[in-house]
């Protein structure tokens, strides 16, 4: 196999799956992982991938901190579709946490709770949308307000969550990275999302498919602490395989 067709075979293989790894190339081309990091540098080079580490994908890994008007915009009626289903999980006299994006905001504009509920949320939106409801008791956590996302992070938020329990946590995140975990773009706000989970009997993860494949600055947790992930049909079967190997739940609306 001359290099022409060594690198078709890679980029084939990255279409398929989205992403690959050295180890794997390398038993599937029979070369060594030198040669198979040199053509991915040049395959990146040419702007055919990016790479990372250990591996390479079709698309940027690396996501940015926008803010919540601009990112409402974004996939918007895949995260209503998500929002919906999610609140079909919802049980009659129910005490959940909501954190904070706007997935988990399409959440929130489709609760239409028929008992009473109880919501903590570090989201001022979503405290906003759910205060409409007179069935729906609304916790909002307290800390410094970050304009970029309409949530709270700190201290002082965290040191609220030890002293309740919740049946489930609605989890928005900014990047879903099969070795990497789960990600946001700012640290502190990871750090109390990692609270939130400690907080909670099971973690539900909403995230359209652009998600996947991409890393924040913040790293949240890794696939162990998540019991369920529901998302949009854009995502690939092999992603689907993945999770659902580390016996994690997925929900493809």
């Amino acid at each position: 196999m001359n290099i022409a067709e060594r690198h078709q075979q890679i980029i084939n293989k990255l279409q398929k799956e989205g992403k690959v790894n050295v180890t794997d190339l390398c038993a599937d081309l029979d070369v060594s992982s030198v040669t198979i990091r040199k053509d991915l540098k040049l395959l990146e080079d040419k702007g055919l991938l990016f790479r990372t580490h250990g591996g390479a994908t079709l698309h940027n890994p690396y996501t940015i901190d926008r803010s919540v008007n601009e990112k409402e915009k974004i996939q918007s009626s895949e995260k209503m579709r998500i929002g919906s289903t999610a609140a079909k999980l919802l049980e009659p006299n129910d005490s959940v946490l909501i954190a904070s994006g706007t997935t988990v905001l399409a959440l929130a504009k489709s609760i239409q709770p028929k008992s009473n509920l109880t919501v903590m949320t570090s989201a001022l939106n979503v405290a906003l949308e759910l205060i409409k409801h007179p069935e729906i008791e609304v916790f909002q956590l307290g800390g410094l307000l970050r304009r970029s996302s309409s949530s709270v992070t700190g201290t002082y938020a965290e040191s609220v969550l030890p002293d309740f329990s919740f049946s489930k946590l609605f989890l928005g995140v900014d990047g879903i990275d099969l070795e990497f975990g789960l990600t946001t773009t700012n640290v502190t706000e990871a750090h109390l999302n990692r609270q939130m989970i400690m907080a909670s009997q099971k973690t539900i993860v909403l995230a359209d498919s652009t998600k996947f494949g991409k890393r924040g600055f913040g790293r949240i947790c890794g696939f162990d602490d998540i019991d369920q992930i529901i998302t949009d049909r854009g995502v690939s079967d092999y992603v689907v395989r993945t999770l659902e190997g580390m016996g994690i739940k997925v929900t493809i609306v």
